[in-house]
C-alpha cells in the first residue's frame, strides 16, 4: 500500500513531487523518497521517516529537473531498512529508477532467473528491486541498436507481464527517454493520470490516488487500465498502450474501505460514497437482524469509519456523536510495522470524551477489525468511560485470511477473526454484541459507483486469490519468512 507518484513539467517537479507525497502519507510512513531527473542524470534523495523529516531544504534544491518521481513506503516485503527506501536505481541500460506499490507473489522465482538466466543480481529482500530488474532486462532486450522509443519500452513492459505476479502499480524514469508508468494486469493497485496545461504545455502527472491530482491542480484523465503502460517523453510526447493480453480487472476493495482518503476516486468509484453506502447496508443488516439492540448512541473510530457511522445513525434515526478526539500527529495503527508500536499507538491516538458514553448504550462502528489491537483497546475505553452497553460494528466483513497483494496481513496468525466464529472475534474484543458488513453488501456498495466493474480482489474476506499462483505452501512460507517482531501479535490474541 505505497504511495507513488511521476510528474513531467515544463519547470522544476521536486516541490510539485514533494507536496503530492504530503498527500499521500497515508499509504506510507516507513520511508520516503524523490529521484529527479535533468538530461541523463539523476538526483535522487530518500531516507527512513516521514515525507516532512526526511526532506530539507538543501535536499530539495539538489533535486533538479523537470521530470521526477516519488514514493512513500509501507513495507510488506523485505524490511524496514533505509537500503529499501524507494525509488530505486540500476545503470543498465539506460539507468533506471523505480518506485513501486504491491506485491509480486512470485519474487523468490524471479530472484532465480535474474541470477541464472539474466545475469542480474539482486542486493536485497524487497521484491520492488526484482521488479526494477526484471523492467531493465526486458528494456534491454526490447531496445534495438541502443535505440529506445516508447513501442520498444511497451514491449519490455508486455515481457515484464509475461514474468510477473502479483499487484505492482510502478513509475520509473528512463534517463534521457522519459516516464514510464503501468498497472498490473488485474488492476489491484491503483494509478490515476493528471493533465495540466501550463503557459500552452502539456504536463502530467501520475499517481496512486486521484486526491493527488486535486490539491496539485491537475484534471483527472482516466485511470490507468489494466495492463496497460504509459510513457511521456522528455519532450511531453503522451502514448498508452495495453500490455497484457488477459485483461480482467479486480481492484482492490480494501482501498474503498480503509487504504484510500475519502476525497479520492479510483477506477470511477468515489471512496467518500462507497462508505457512505456500507453504513447504509450496515444500517439494513441492523434493522434486519438486530432490532433487539437498545442503541443509543453511533459513535465512529476516528477518521476513516466516519462516513458509514454518520450514514448508519442517520438511517436508523439514532444519535450521532463523536466519542473519540484523535492525535492527528500519531501514525495510522494498522501500517506500523509491529504490535509493540501498534499496541502503545493506539493509547497514544485516540482519547475519549466520557460524557458520550456515560450511562449510554454506544454502538461504536469501525472500517474493519484485522488484528483486533485497536478494537479491544477501544471497547475497554468506552467501559471505562462508563458505557452501560457497547456494541461493536465493522463496515467490512471478517478478515478471516492473509493479503498478499500488497496490504501487510500475510499471516493467520495475525488476524482475529481468521479460525474463529463472529461470537467468538465478539468475546475476543469484549464487546456486547458485534454486527459486521456483508462481503456481498461490501461488493455491492463499491460496484454501485461504477457498474462497469465486475470483479474486486477480496481475498482477505473470501481465501480467492485471483492469481492463480498462491498455494498454501507458499502462504505457510511467507508467514515462517515473518519478522518475529511482526509475528508477536499471536500471542496477544490468545
Amino acid at each position: 500500500m505505497c504511495g507513488i507518484i511521476g510528474v513531467v513539467s515544463n519547470s522544476p517537479v521536486s516541490q510539485l513531487i514533494y507536496d503530492g507525497l504530503l498527500v499521500l502519507q497515508h499509504r506510507g510512513q516507513d520511508a520516503a523518497g524523490i529521484a529527479t531527473s535533468s538530461g541523463h542524470r539523476f538526483h535522487v534523495h530518500k531516507g527512513n521517516g516521514l515525507v516532512r523529516d526526511v526532506f530539507r531544504t538543501r535536499d530539495m534544491r539538489n533535486l533538479q529537473g523537470n521530470i521526477g518521481i516519488g514514493h512513500a513506503r509501507y513495507p510488506t516485503a523485505g524490511s524496514s531498512s533505509f537500503t529499501e527506501a524507494q525509488p530505486l536505481y540500476v545503470n543498465s541500460p539506460y539507468g533506471i529508477v523505480l518506485g513501486h506499490n504491491g506485491n509480486l507473489t512470485n519474487a523468490e522465482q524471479l530472484k532465480h532467473e535474474l541470477f541464472q538466466d539474466d545475469l542480474r543480481h539482486v542486493n536485497s529482500g524487497s521484491d520492488s528491486e526484482v521488479l526494477l530488474n526484471v523492467l531493465a532486462h526486458e528494456i534491454g532486450r526490447a531496445a534495438v541498436h541502443h535505440t529506445l522509443d516508447a513501442g520498444a519500452v511497451f514491449d519490455a513492459v508486455t515481457a515484464v507481464h509475461r514474468r510477473c505476479r502479483g499487484a505492482y502499480a510502478a513509475v520509473a524514469m528512463i534517463a534521457g527517454y522519459g516516464l514510464l508508468a503501468f498497472r498490473d494486469a488485474h488492476g489491484i493497485r491503483p494509478l490515476v493520470i493528471g493533465h495540466s496545461r501550463v503557459h500552452g504545455h502539456d504536463e502530467y502527472l501520475i499517481a496512486s490516488e486521484s486526491v493527488a491530482l486535486d490539491v496539485l491542480g491537475f484534471e483527472l484523465m482516466r485511470d490507468v487500465a489494466p495492463g496497460e503502460a504509459v510513457f511521456i517523453g522528455v519532450d511531453g510526447s503522451f502514448s498508452s498502450r495495453r500490455c497484457a493480453g488477459d485483461v480482467a480487472g479486480y481492484p482492490c476493495i480494501f482501498e474503498y474501505v480503509y487504504l484510500a482518503r475519502p476525497d479520492s476516486v479510483i477506477d470511477g468509484v468515489s471512496v467518500y460514497q462507497t462508505r457512505l453506502r456500507l453504513g447504509e447496508r450496515l444500517a439494513e443488516k441492523i434493522r434486519r437482524s438486530y432490532a433487539h439492540l437498545d442503541i443509543d448512541v453511533v459513535i465512529p473510530v476516528p477518521d476513516t469509519s466516519r462516513p458509514a457511522a454518520m450514514e448508519l445513525a442517520n438511517r436508523l434515526h439514532l444519535s450521532y456523536r463523536e466519542g473519540f478526539v484523535k492525535n492527528r500527529y500519531i501514525g495510522r495503527t494498522f501500517i506500523m510495522p509491529d504490535q509493540t508500536m501498534r499496541r502503545t499507538s493506539v493509547r497514544q491516538k485516540l482519547n475519549v470524551i466520557p460524557q458520550e458514553f456515560a450511562g449510554k448504550n454506544a454502538l461504536v462502528v469501525d472500517d474493519s477489525i484485522v488484528r483486533g489491537t485497536t478494537s479491544r483497546q477501544i471497547v475497554q475505553t468506552a467501559r471505562d468511560a462508563g458505557a452501560r452497553k457497547v456494541f461493536f460494528a465493522s463496515a467490512a466483513p471478517p478478515v478471516r485470511y492473509p493479503n498478499v497483494y500488497g496490504i501487510d496481513m500475510p499471516s493467520r496468525r495475525e488476524l482475529l477473526a481468521h479460525g474463529r466464529t463472529e461470537e467468538e472475534v465478539c468475546r475476543e474484543i469484549g464487546a456486547d454484541a458485534l454486527i459486521y458488513q456483508d462481503l456481498s453488501d461490501l461488493i455491492a456498495a463499491a460496484s454501485e459507483g461504477n457498474p462497469a466493474i465486475e470483479h474486486f480482489e477480496t481475498s482477505c474476506f473470501d481465501g480467492r486469490y485471483i492469481t492463480g499462483d498462491v498455494t498454501p505452501e507458499m502462504l505457510a512460507e511467507i508467514e515462517r519468512k515473518r519478522p518475529a517482531s511482526r509475528t508477536q501479535v499471536a500471542a496477544a490474541l490468545t
